[in-house]
């Protein structure tokens, strides 16, 4: 049997401290283009779009899993699905709900046609051309989603950033319950939480960046952003050099025919 090599990491402790950490960055990052810039959200997203275009075409050429490569387009896809939602709910005036239903119903529709093509949406199957080609697909939409999601939370019902945080930080850690502890299908919650690690991690971002006289810490974009992606950097760095999270060629062989 060929083995095929997994293009994506294994689902470790650092995967999700670097996705959260991700998200965070595409919500503070794009506010900081945007707003401290003065770029504004046409020429923010145009700029983000063509970067985000060059990563994910260098991501789909390696056909394999490199830690540097797969978290730069987890992070542009953050920032580019935040410009996404921003640009249809502040410059084209639909609002949170009709975005966050129509990405929901997108997404959907995503994982269904994925579905019928593969059979699986197994994380441990990402190691074909179009498997790669819908997991992206499917994480856009999450980013995108998740930034609808997070600020009809936050702003439109008017619960705060702080509050947001904890129903998304409260419905993930009932996720994990129901995984470890009452078996609940691995792929189910595997997407469920990575689509509301989204939503958290923009609240987080709001709620360290924006001043206190709109619920936030005060940090500003510029610092939440540096330090996060400082930190990003790091793991990164330091999953590069240790592997720990690569699955090697005989389990992504054996994996394949899932």
């Amino acid at each position: 049997m060929k083995k095929l090599l997994s293009r994506v990491p294994e689902i470790t402790i650092f995967f999700w401290i670097i996705k959260i950490l991700s998200t965070t960055v595409g919500e503070s990052a794009a506010d900081f283009l945007s707003q401290t810039m003065n770029l504004g959200l046409s020429v923010t997203s145009c700029i983000m779009g063509v970067l985000l275009a060059a990563a994910l075409l260098v991501q789909l050429r390696l056909k394999r899993y490199v830690p540097a490569s797969y978290w730069t387009v987890v992070v542009l896809m953050s920032i580019v699905g935040t410009l996404i939602t921003d640009k249809l709910v502040d410059d084209m005036g639909i609002s949170l709900v009709t975005t966050s239903v129509v990405f929901t119903i997108t997404m959907l529709a995503g994982f269904a046609i994925w579905y019928m093509n593969e059979k699986t949406l197994s994380i441990h199957t990402i190691n074909t051309d179009k498997r790669e080609k819908f997991y992206w697909l499917i994480i856009l939409l999450a980013f995108a989603l998740g930034t609808a999601g997070g600020d009809l939370i936050s702003e439109k019902l008017a619960l705060g950033y702080g509050v947001a945080s904890l129903i998304f930080g409260g419905t993930i850690a009932i996720i994990a319950l129901g995984f470890f502890v009452f078996k609940m299908n691995e792929t189910l919650a595997f997407w469920l939480a990575f689509i509301l690690t989204r939503p958290l991690g923009a609240s987080i971002g709001d709620l360290l960046s924006k001043p206190a006289s709109e619920g936030g810490v005060g940090l500003g974009t510029t610092v939440t952003s540096g330090l996060f992606l400082s930190i990003i950097l790091i793991l990164v760095v330091y999953l590069t050099m240790s592997g720990y999270d690569k699955i090697s060629p005989e389990d992504s062989a054996g994996l394949s025919s899932e």
